[in-house]
């Protein structure tokens, strides 16, 4: 417990005189630097958040959660059982193939994927697309393309272009690859400047004939209601088609996710530096004290007051400047993480440079999700170092000598 003698001396040697000048500002440099480095912290912490959960609602939009691709024979509805109905919301057969779009003298590389149309306008990426209401987007030699690649292309919805396949024809001349003329009939946008460059969607059907295959090349797309939790529903998956391979959204991008924790770890540990060598200027402020503070300790002494009670007032006073610093840290990185797209895009156009290239980062704007535990976990590192870094100047406080301190003084 504290004494209110123990609470009075110690607000009396935080409130410092004109002739504890250096010692004023070696305490607001503790006090700025400990709050900076939290503040700092928690804005890189919700950053990083935002930028993963955002990355997965991308990823988890645009792409099926579970897939099923089959070795040799058709895949077929009478292999899905009850737990697997239970888990998910939607069924879905595809098939994919890489083709060459060519408009013009300009030809690029895509990846294309075949949906039957009544299951594509079933997608998010067709519900969360508002250009996409043609109900018949995706009828026989019509092509639904991303935003970014009718910019690169130079295309819009009802334009002719030519698609290049990797299968080939026979001819008197020889095998040539396919071509075919296809017409735009939608433009969506995933958020993700990777898909919409590189992804094109076209019917099943048509797809197959393009490329040469058969409905036992399809792949199964399962959509589940909560694709979070991957690893257990992968489970229940495999062992519906224990002899196909199954992958999940998670298997796909495992390495960018892995990157993304390392990254964030790392982050964490650098940024806590900040912290560490503000919280020791907290060790050189109450040095200082002590030291001119030699005679009252002596007094306070003198008087009956005990050892104990002089570490209590010095660590106490420690802990209030790192304590008090933490919050506002804390006041200042939530309100810094709330508004920092606002931020982001007021410094873009007073400074006219690009912080947050789309091209780089696959998303259009700066994500921030406050994160409740990173914000706690910040603050219980940042008060432990203070505490830590209060104890020794604290005891040495209490080792002093009165008979000795009132002789010199």
């Amino acid at each position: 417990m504290i004494s209110t003698l123990e609470k009075v001396v110690t607000l009396r040697f935080l409130k410092a005189r004109k002739k504890d000048g250096f010692l004023n500002v070696i305490s607001i440099f503790s006090f700025i630097g400990i709050a900076l480095g939290v503040a700092v912290l928690i804005i890189v912490m919700s950053v990083m958040n935002g930028f993963r959960t955002e990355l997965i609602n991308k990823i988890v939009g645009f792409n099926s959660h579970i897939t099923v691709d089959p070795y040799q024979s058709e895949i077929k509805v009478s292999q899905i059982d009850n737990n697997l109905k239970n888990i998910s919301k939607n069924l879905i057969f595809s098939n994919s193939g890489e083709a060459i779009i060519i408009k013009s003298n300009t030809s690029k590389g895509i990846l294309l994927r075949g949906y039957e149309n009544n299951d594509f306008i079933n997608l998010e990426i067709f519900k969360k697309n508002n250009s996409l209401t043609n109900s018949e987007v995706l009828s026989e030699n019509f092509l639904s393309i991303g935003k970014e690649l009718s910019f690169t292309l130079d295309l819009k919805i009802g334009d002719s272009i030519t698609l290049m396949s990797s299968a080939g024809v026979e001819t008197i001349i020889g095998n040539l690859p396919k071509q075919k003329t296809f017409l735009i009939s939608s433009i969506f946008e995933s958020g993700m400047a990777e898909f919409d460059n590189n992804i094109a969607f076209i019917n099943l059907k048509t797809l197959e004939e393009f490329f040469n295959l058969n409905k036992k090349d399809r792949n199964l797309e399962i959509y589940l209601h909560n694709p979070q939790n991957i690893e257990y529903q992968k489970t229940i998956v495999q062992d519906n088609f224990p002899n196909e391979f199954v992958y999940s959204w998670s298997d796909m991008n495992s390495s960018l996710f892995s990157a993304l924790k390392v990254e964030r770890n790392v982050m964490f540990i650098i940024l806590s530096l900040i912290i560490i060598v503000a919280a020791f200027n907290i060790i050189s402020g109450l040095t200082i004290l002590v030291k001119n503070k030699t005679r009252d300790i002596a007094i306070l002494k003198s008087i009956g007051v005990l050892n104990k009670s002089i570490v209590k007032i010095f660590f106490l006073i420690g802990v209030i400047i790192g304590t008090s610093a933490t919050f506002f840290g804390i006041i200042l990185g939530v309100a810094f993480s709330m508004y920092v797209e606002n931020l982001r895009e007021f410094l873009s156009n007073v400074f006219n440079i690009s912080l947050f290239p789309e091209e780089i980062y696959f998303l259009s704007s700066m994500p921030s999700e406050i994160n409740l535990l990173s914000i706690l976990i910040i603050s219980i590192c940042s008060i432990s170092i203070t505490i830590i870094v209060s104890i020794f100047p604290a005891l040495k406080a209490a080792k002093l000598d009165p008979i000795k301190a009132l002789k010199y003084e």
